[in-house]
């Protein structure tokens, strides 16, 4: 009985009006498969089985999202969202293989195989004060940023709530028909970034719909609209309220989009850096580095787009690293021994971004790692090399010390060098090791041991003579 009650509750016919400024003429638009040539095979299976049995239940259910987005651009989804009208315990209840996650705004995630697709209730609107009548949101902060927003609604209201109208389009499988609430899909074939409502309103209530503006229209080669772009350098400093820990969530979203260098450029464009995003300002401040980051971003960009693995760790060591750069070359001019400089500039550069970066510290070993390595190249003696190649994090950090060199760091001859004794056999790389660099423990043992009768030293044999006989 219970269920049944939910089920005719968030069943309901979408409500004629919706709160949200600039959207109150939200009219319905059905799209068939003729005009927007989506096949239901484009659908990934699990999605499809998703849908299919939710409606076999007596739910509505619709791919949503970013899935359908990507379908109309010609573009593979990476993954795919499920929107409905069945609560989370009632989709769990349909799907064995499921389980509910979220505090904020609760969701269900459910496994077909090696695939999960993420399935949502339709959202409703949250924004009216109901005791004294007036769209104030009694779950915002003093900017008017969303601490809470878990109230479900119809389709026509979850349409609304979405941050941008190519995101907020609803399309179901067993009919192959797009359900248009917000003009979306001409905004699509138009290549027009639009937001949902209120500029104004909407960027309060998430300052990072800010981010996300400028990361998809670099991501999807959109323009951003007029009226969508102009608030944002004014509201930029609202971004100092949202939780470092997802700014750096959605830095990351940035950096490996594949577009990052495109989305750098524009976020610095529009005033969204200067001390609001610190990750932002690392990259973009550092006017003797700037070669060095934007090849490490055109070469991140080009791995993402061909599918290849692209490491986090890899990524954050290169954008800090002529932060660790400046101070190990600070410490060496005080007399400090070049190892030891490098740990220490390691160690205060870490320190810092611990406390302004906010970059997992799953990270700090890899970039320690990349980093403590960078010298370790220069020695091409003894079986130095033999042992730097037996390193596990050989080759990120001769990835790392190759950006250097095209960067014009460092002698591009040292780069071509490991290059040649990767390739080498083992005969060959005996040859080309450099014979006058000797271990500096062993030239120091050597130069202090007294000559003896018949060892063929003389008493006024030079240090070097004792190590080359």
């Amino acid at each position: 009985m219970i269920r049944k009650l939910l089920h005719r509750v968030f069943s309901r016919k979408p409500s004629a009006s919706v709160s949200t400024p600039g959207t109150s003429g939200a009219e319905l638009r059905i799209i068939p498969r003729k005009q927007h040539a989506i096949p239901r095979h484009h659908i990934s299976p699990c999605a499809s089985k998703v849908t299919s049995e939710l409606q076999q239940a007596g739910y509505s259910a619709f791919v949503v999202g970013g899935a359908v987005r990507d379908l109309l651009l010609g573009l593979e989804p990476k993954d795919y969202d499920v929107a409905t009208n069945a609560t989370p315990e009632d989709v769990r209840a349909v799907f064995r293989r499921s389980r509910i996650i979220g505090r904020r705004f609760r969701l269900v995630h459910v496994m077909c195989g090696s695939e999960t697709v993420e399935v949502s209730t339709f959202r409703g609107d949250s924004s009216t004060d109901e005791d004294n009548g007036i769209t104030a949101n009694k779950h915002a902060d003093e900017h008017g940023r969303l601490l809470r927003d878990n109230v479900f609604g119809s389709q026509k209201e979850d349409a609304v709530r979405r941050d941008f109208t190519v995101n907020a389009l609803f399309y179901d499988p067993a009919k192959e028909e797009i359900w248009d609430y917000l003009n979306g899909y001409d905004d699509i074939k138009a290549k027009r970034l639009r937001i949902i409502g209120d500029p104004l309103q909407r960027y309060r209530e998430d300052p990072v719909r800010m981010l996300r503006a400028v990361r998809l229209a670099a991501k999807l080669g959109m323009q951003i609209d007029e009226a969508t772009a102009a608030p944002i350098g004014d509201l930029a400093p609202l971004l100092r309220n949202v939780p470092p820990s997802r700014l750096f969530d959605e830095m990351l979203k940035f950096l490996l989009s594949g577009y990052a260098l495109a989305s750098v450029v524009d976020l610095r464009a529009r005033g969204l850096h200067h001390g609001l995003l610190p990750m932002l300002d690392v990259i973009l401040e550092q006017p003797l580095g700037e070669r060095f980051i934007t090849l490490a971003l055109k070469n991140t960009d080009e791995r993402v787009r061909q599918e290849k693995p692209v490491s986090p760790g890899f990524l954050f060591a290169a954008l800090l690293w002529h932060e660790v750069l400046a101070q190990w070359n600070i410490r060496q001019a005080s007399g400090e021994k070049p190892m030891l400089a490098l740990q220490q500039a390691m160690d205060d550069v870490l320190a810092v971004q611990d406390k302004e970066l906010a970059i997992p510290r799953r990270y700090d070993v890899i970039m320690q790692e990349i980093w403590a390595m960078q010298l370790r190249f220069l020695g091409r003696g003894g079986r130095r090399p033999f042992r730097l190649l037996e390193h596990p994090r050989f080759r990120a950090a001769y990835d790392f010390m190759l950006l250097r060199c095209e960067s014009g760091e460092i002698d591009p001859e040292l780069g071509q060098w490991w290059e040649a004794f990767q390739r080498a056999d083992a005969g060959e790389r005996e040859a080309m090791l450099l014979k006058d660099e000797v271990p500096k423990k062993r030239r120091k043992r050597r130069s202090r041991r007294e000559p003896v009768a018949g060892d063929g030293a003389s008493p006024d044999s030079s240090a070097a003579d004792a190590v080359i006989s």
